[in-house]
């Protein structure tokens, strides 16, 4: 449950008016039982996920999805991976299935990622205000141009959702609180999050709040028009 607000959080208290939804790694190898990836607990979080883009899309506030694409070849793969990879194992290649955002989060099921467009380092765009980005690390902002995409916009808030708190969603969050961006966790729209992960968020001036408090948080903010 959200805390309330104190003083003391003038600077870190989420103001949500001027925030983005980023998604981390919700691809169906790493979400789906049987992906070449598979995190457990993973499916269970994606319907809110999903509810969360849908209350994004209905403000007209930015949704970022943040992917992986990993080379058959394996040179642009993490080295903890890298082996298996050589090795033939097919995780997020690009083009496959396993490498497409779950259906849950799309505009549209026929939606597909593009991967040379991803892999050049620039974004795909999935509506007016939905975009993907690849990363080629654990944190969505190493080697990418997610903070400039934000900052163009004017958000000073993130909310992360995705898979799986230990790597990629921590580092994501660690490396938006070092740019100075506000931060919500979306407690229970991300997968392999622990009570010691919740503290050490706190602890960083990262706020937890439910599915349901962000929806209805945003659910006070008015919609934005078409031609803002």
């Amino acid at each position: 449950m959200a805390e309330t607000l104190r003083d003391s959080d003038f600077y870190t208290r989420p103001h949500l008016d001027i925030s983005a939804l980023v998604t981390v790694d919700l691809q169906n190898d790493f979400a789906l039982p049987g992906g070449s990836a598979f995190v457990p607990g993973t499916p269970e979080i994606v319907p809110n996920a999903a509810r969360l883009v849908e209350a994004y899309r209905r403000r007209r506030l930015p949704v970022v999805h943040i992917v992986r694409l990993y080379l058959p070849d394996g040179s642009n793969v993490d080295n903890c991976r890298r082996f298996l990879v050589e090795g033939g194992k097919a995780i997020v290649r690009p083009g496959s299935d396993g490498a497409e955002i779950v259906d849950a989060l799309k505009p549209s099921p026929s939606v597909r990622l593009h991967g040379p467009t991803l892999l050049a380092g620039d974004l795909q765009h999935l509506g007016e205000a939905e975009a993907v980005i690849y990363k080629p690390r654990w944190g969505a902002f190493y080697r990418t141009r997610l903070e400039e995409h934000l900052r163009s916009l004017g958000i000073d808030t993130i909310v992360v959702a995705g898979c799986n708190y230990p790597n990629c969603p921590r580092a994501t969050v660690y490396e938006a609180s070092e740019r100075d961006f506000r931060l919500v966790l979306a407690a229970d729209a991300v997968s392999g999050l622990y009570e010691r992960g919740r503290e050490e968020m706190a602890k960083i001036g990262v706020s937890l709040w439910t599915t349901d408090e962000i929806i209805a948080a945003l659910a006070r903010i008015p919609p934005k028009e078409k031609n803002q």
